[in-house]
Formats: C-alpha cells, structure tokens, sequence
C-alpha cells in the first residue's frame, strides 16, 4: 500500500455528513468525555481507564449470564453453554486489566488517592450483580448502595431470582438426576450451602459422562467459569498489595484481608469437591 492511497477509490464511504459514523454507533464523545481526573498526577488516568473499561466487560458479562441462566432454565442448553464460554473469556479480559494496572507503583497512586474520597471498588454494584448472579449472596451488600434506591430494587430483584446454579442444579432435576426438594425448593435469596446429595448428583454425571453428556458440558463449562472467577480475585489481592501494601482501603474496608476472605468463596462447591471422589 502507497503512502497516496484513498480508499474512497475502491469504494470506501468517506463522507459522512448526515450518516452514521463508528464515532456515532459506539457514542465516542459521550463515551471519551467520561475521563476526568480530579488530581494533575499522570498516573490516574490510567486509574480512571482501567476501572470504566473493566465496567464495561461486567457489564457485558451480566448481559450474557443473565442470557444463560435463561437458557438453561429453558432447556435451551447449546445456547448457554455458548454464552458461558463467551463469560470465560470476558473474566479473562478482566484479569489481564490488572496487567496494565499493576504498572502503576505506589508512589504514582499516593499522588492521587487523596482525589479518590471514599470511593472503592467495593461500591461496584455490578460486581456486586455478577456475584448475585454467580450465587454469592449476602443481602449485606446491599448497604453500600443505600444512596442509590433504583441500584438496590435491581440488586433486589436479582436476590428473588434463583441463581445460574440453582437453574443448573434444577436442570439435573429435569433430566433424571437426583436432586433433593430441600435445594430445589430452598430460598433463593440465600448462598447455597454444598450439599452431599447434590454431590452425589454431579458423582453421577461425572462417573458417566458419555451417558451425560449434555450435563457433563454444563459442569465443565461452570468450572471454567469460576476458575475464570478465582483468578480475577486473585489478580485484585495481587495488584492491591503490590500497590498500596496492608493499608485499609479507600472504601473503609480491610483492604488485604477483606479480598483475601474473599478468595474462600466457592459459587459451586459440589462441582470442585465432586474431584476428590472420582
């Protein structure tokens, strides 16, 4: 290609006056207007980039879990499958976010971690949705979003949802695996405890997983899933630590220890425990 190339001369659209343009179709001025530091230090920019973008994937995440819990409670299981593996990969932008983040040393972020007030990634109500969604439930964490009544009414219509897991597990109830009522019929509202029954459901489809097979995937595919999940908290503990050390965070939690308490959650237990028996 020479440097005088036009495109225009093979038939490229180059005039846009009164047409829509990439810019128009993906909103960049509203979008690339959003960056406001409140500091002159180089390095919150970065700050500010990293956490919209990362936003932006949950948001996308929540689109496609929401989408296949759907599926699966509808028996559309080919479709859910697709769109987990699509949620494999966005957490897999997520974590490779905290690449880019962990550039910044702690002496760039103490120039400007004053500008941040109380404001944390704690307060992120959409991680907060994803790990609703996930079957992390704890109605305590509706607090932070007191402020903001429509944020909780979503946040609370999502607790009376059964979580992608219980639709899993209801899944297994439809196609003959023993599941007990106890679970099937529990309160959604709550996390969901390992249960042994539900242990021996997934032993089941694992010990024959060519009789299975559609079970099986949708197993596989949830495993993946909070591997995905793990990593992108173990990356936040990480990336915390190497930036600001044991301090308390901005958002008044434990810093350190809060994230690492975290790190003991398990979404689906049975699934992860289920390897020891084989």
């Amino acid at each position: 290609m020479t440097k005088d190339y036009d495109p225009g001369s093979e038939g490229a659209s180059m005039d846009f006056d009164g047409r829509m343009s990439y810019g128009d179709y993906l909103r960049l001025d509203a979008i690339l207007g959003t960056q406001k530091p409140l500091s002159d230090a180089h390095d919150e920019m970065l700050f500010i980039v990293q956490h919209q973008t990362s936003e932006l994937w949950m948001r996308l995440a929540i689109h496609e879990l929401t989408a296949a819990r759907r599926a699966i409670r509808d028996d559309a299981t080919q479709p859910a499958m697709k769109m987990l593996a699509r949620v494999s990969r966005i957490l897999e932008q997520l974590n490779s976010a905290w690449d880019v983040l962990r550039t910044m040393t702690p002496s760039e972020y103490t120039r400007f971690r004053d500008a941040l007030g109380q404001s944390s990634g704690f307060q992120s109500w959409q991680y907060r949705l994803i790990e609703f969604l996930l079957g992390n439930r704890n109605p305590a964490m509706l607090r932070p979003h007191e402020h903001r009544p429509d944020i909780v009414a979503r946040l609370q219509a999502e607790l009376a949802e059964p979580s992608l897991y219980d639709e899993a597990l209801r899944l297994l109830a439809r196609r003959g695996i023993p599941v007990p009522n106890e679970v099937l019929s529990r309160d959604v509202s709550t996390t969901h405890d390992a249960n042994a029954a539900v242990m021996a459901a997934w032993r089941t489809i694992y010990d024959a997983p060519e009789r299975y097979w559609e079970l099986y995937e949708i197993g596989e595919k949830l495993v993946d899933l909070e591997d995905y999940f793990r990593r992108w908290r173990f990356n936040h503990v990480t990336t915390v630590e190497r930036i600001i050390g044991f301090k308390r965070g901005t958002g008044g939690t434990a810093g350190i220890s809060y994230l690492k308490r975290m790190l003991e959650v398990e979404l689906f237990p049975e699934l992860w425990h289920v390897r020891t028996e084989l």
